[in-house]
Parts: structure tokens; C-alpha cells; sequence
């Protein structure tokens, strides 16, 4: 029988320790290239992995409920057809990961990820090791010590890929030889003396509600759960100040009224965000500070070339955010689409990755529920995002008398670190005469 294929996960997006919520394929059963396997449940969006090549399951990895990474074994797999092998990266440029290598018996391929999500070589399967929480230590090795260091070439590479420095780990195998429990012993050593950080935030009371009355706990969804800690987090780490304006969007929606006819013949629903997609492009290239992100050491600004516009979208697990990559190059038509076709996504949560990284700039529209203002919360590391509630007529003095015009409040929240409060002011104000002066938008 041929070398059976080790059928890893794929690259996705970064993320570690995702669910499996479904297991499509079973022990035995012969598939094609690009059969469903598995159902994983990302941050905020599940995704299928594909089979990599034709062939027969030899052995199931996974139950639901299993924990997964880039790299993790799905399942072995008797192929039909040769199969390409993926091929791992050298000792010296292995990223510190802490996976171990791939077993001399099998042969390992990565499922093919979906078309739409980032795609990086393969990651050798998972052996017992650390956790990929382990702290990356690359930058403590002492190159000298750890080229002299009694050890094989596997466990050099196993203890490259943890960031352990072998100078520093005492060998039990034969005359003082390295092994690879040696390393796994010598990290967690390292983690177990870790000291954790202290909050510094006051603790809020703990209160036994049901003294008081009946109760029902209802438990969080997984999107709640991570939108939540991103949220607190974006909140006490970027001193934000919300700036409000409203625009007189009379003759956008005139225009926008005009147009609906023309645009539903084109399977397109022109909604009032997509022209205010529009008007926020003209402002990010206007005013590029507001399309940046602070660098780690809060000591320059990255300005971002592209402009990626990022929209909250409420589902029925909670809020996410898809982005419109490259909305600068896309016509008024093209972003109403966009909206509409992530926004259906999003609500059956099927979202990929890549479809919600890399923003550089969000918006966040209430108008079809209501409320006059809001304080939106930056989506870090974002410095700036935009808040819309509901339009409404109100009376305008013009010419020496109240006249009727169709007023959209506007929210700007940004980071005071890197925008000042004359800035965020201009921006607003140029927003609205975008939404004011329509003909620009179309």
C-alpha cells in the first residue's frame, strides 16, 4: 500500500485552538479532491476545509468539539492519484510555532484552503509539545551555545520551532544527548515560573441576583464572547473621543431614489451606506491619518495605501465587521453589491477570513433601527470608525426662512493619540459636504 498523505489544516488566517462543530466524512469512505472534510469555526466565521486530493480514509483525527490549529492532522489518507508533498522549511527560517516535525512514515499535505482566505506553505503535524501559547523565546538563543549542544538535527529543529535556547537545557539521553522531552521539560519549566500579569483595572462586585428575584442564565455566543474582550480592550487601551455632525443628505436621497429603479434592473439594492462608503473614501484621501495605525511602540504612524472599509454587520450571534478590500476601485454599484453580498454572509455566518481582515476604517450604521447619536468604539488598531443613526426632516433656516431638509446625524469616534479634536472636526465637516454635494458620490 502507498505511504498514506497526513491531511493537515490549512493556513487560517492566524488563528489557533479554532472548534470543530461538524465532521463531514467518516473512516472508510472514498472522496474526491475538494470533498468537504470538516467544519471549523474561526473567530467569527466557519469554514469548510477541503480534501487536498482523491482517495480512501484510513483514519479519522478529529470528533466535533476538537480543537484545531494550521498544521493540526485531520485525517490519513490513502490516495488515488500522486499527491504533492509539501515540503517543510529549513531549521534556521522555521517559525517559532511549537509543532513538531511530520513522522519519517507518513507523507504530509495540507488541505487546499478556500479560494477567498490567505494561503501559506504547509505546517508539519502536531506532536505532544508545548502549547502554541508558549511564549516565543526565539529571541533568547544563543546561537554559539545552541550549534555546540549534544543534540540531533530533529530535536535542533524542535527546539528552534519552541524559541528554547539548547545552551540552557540539561540532556538526560545517552552521554548528556538533548532529547525532545528535554525540550518540552526546559519550556514548561519556563512558563511555570512565569509570573502573570496583574490588572490594575478595580474588580467589579460579584452579586447573587437571585437573592433579589428569579433568574436564567444564557449563556454568551462565541462571536459575543471575542467582540466583547476586543471591545473592552480597544476601550481602555485607545483614549477615544467621539465627534458629532450632521449632514444634509436631501439631495442624496433625491439622487438615490432616482437611481433605484436602474439599479434593482442590475440586481443591485442601493442603500444610503453605500454613498456614504463613497464619502468616506473622498475624506480617508483627504485627511490619510485617519487610514492609518499607531506602531507597536506608539512612536510613528503606518500609513496605509490601501483603503479597506470595514462595516458592522448585525447577525443573529452578534456583531461582526466585513471588510470591502480595495473599496477605492470599486464603482457605486460595486460597493452596494459588496454590502449586500457580505452582509448576507455575515447573517449565515459564513464568512471567510480574509473577508474580515485587513480594514483600515469602519463604519458602523444604525439608521435602520434608530437613535439620534452614539459613541462607537474604535475596531483597533483602527484609529478612527463611523458612527450613522437615523435621518430625519428637521426644520433648516436657509434665505431668510425654515425650509425641510433630511438630516443624517454623524458619529466620529478616534484615537486621541494620533488625531486631535480640529482634525476629526475637518474630517466630519468634509463628510458631510460629501454627502451634501451627491454628484462627487455617483
Amino acid at each position: 500500500m502507498a505511504t498514506p498523505i497526513e491531511v493537515l489544516v490549512p493556513d487560517i488566517g492566524g488563528f489557533a485552538d479554532v472548534s470543530v462543530i461538524d465532521v463531514l466524512v467518516k473512516e472508510g469512505q472514498q472522496i474526491d479532491k475538494e470533498t468537504p472534510l470538516i467544519t471549523i469555526e474561526t473567530e467569527k466565521a466557519a469554514m469548510d476545509v477541503p480534501a487536498p486530493a482523491a482517495g480512501r480514509i484510513l483514519k479519522l483525527n478529529l470528533k466535533n468539539g476538537d480543537k484545531v490549529s494550521q498544521g493540526s492532522l485531520i485525517l490519513l489518507l490513502e490516495s488515488l492519484a500522486a499527491p504533492e508533498v509539501a515540503v517543510p522549511a529549513s531549521a534556521s527560517t522555521a517559525p517559532a510555532t511549537g509543532i513538531a516535525p511530520v513522522p519519517a512514515t507518513a507523507t504530509s499535505v495540507s488541505a487546499t484552503a478556500p479560494t477567498t482566505a490567505p494561503t501559506t506553505a504547509p505546517v508539519p503535524a502536531a506532536a505532544p509539545a508545548a502549547p502554541l501559547s508558549v511564549v516565543r523565546l526565539a529571541a533568547s538563543i544563543d546561537e554559539k551555545t545552541f550549534s555546540t549542544a549534544h543534540a540531533s538535527p530533529a530535536v535542533r529543529k524542535f527546539a528552534r520551532e519552541l524559541g528554547a535556547n539548547l545552551g540552557s537545557v540539561a540532556g538526560t539521553g545517552p552521554k548528556g544527548r538533548i532529547t525532545q522531552d528535554d525540550v518540552k521539560a526546559h519550556v514548561k519549566k519556563i512558563l511555570s515560573t512565569a509570573v502573570a500579569p496583574v490588572s490594575a483595572l478595580p474588580k467589579v462586585p460579584v452579586v447573587d441576583f437571585s437573592l433579589f428575584g428569579p433568574t436564567e442564565i444564557k449563556p454568551l455566543s462565541r462571536i459575543q464572547k471575542i467582540s466583547g474582550l476586543r471591545l473592552q480592550a480597544s476601550w481602555i487601551n485607545l483614549p477615544h473621543v467621539t465627534q458629532h455632525d450632521e449632514a444634509d443628505i436631501t439631495e442624496l436621497e433625491v439622487a438615490r431614489t432616482a437611481l433605484k429603479s436602474k439599479a434593482l434592473q442590475e440586481s443591485v439594492r442601493l442603500t444610503p451606506l453605500a454613498f456614504i462608503v463613497r464619502a468616506c473614501l473622498l475624506a480617508l484621501k483627504e485627511f490619510p491619518n485617519f487610514n492609518s495605525s499607531l506602531n507597536p511602540a506608539g512612536d510613528s504612524l503606518v500609513l496605509k495605501k490601501y483603503f479597506n472599509i470595514g462595516f458592522a454587520a448585525d447577525t443573529p450571534n452578534g456583531l461582526v465587521v466585513p471588510v470591502i478590500a480595495n473599496a477605492d476601485r470599486c464603482s457605486l454599484y460595486d460597493i452596494a453589491r459588496a454590502l449586500s453580498s457580505l452582509s448576507e454572509k455575515a447573517r449565515a455566518g459564513k464568512l471567510t477570513v480574509a473577508e474580515m481582515q485587513g480594514g483600515s476604517f469602519t463604519i458602523s450604521s444604525l439608521g435602520g433601527i434608530g437613535g439620534t447619536a452614539f459613541t462607537p468604539i474604535i475596531n483597533a488598531p483602527e484609529v478612527a470608525i463611523l458612527g450613522v443613526s437615523r435621518s430625519s426632516y428637521k426644520a433648516v433656516y436657509e434665505k431668510g426662512t425654515f425650509v425641510p431638509r433630511l438630516m443624517l446625524p454623524l458619529s466620529l469616534s478616534y484615537d486621541h493619540r494620533v488625531i486631535d479634536g480640529a482634525a476629526a472636526a475637518r474630517f466630519v465637516v468634509f463628510v458631510a459636504k460629501a454627502l451634501a454635494d451627491v454628484k462627487d458620490l455617483l
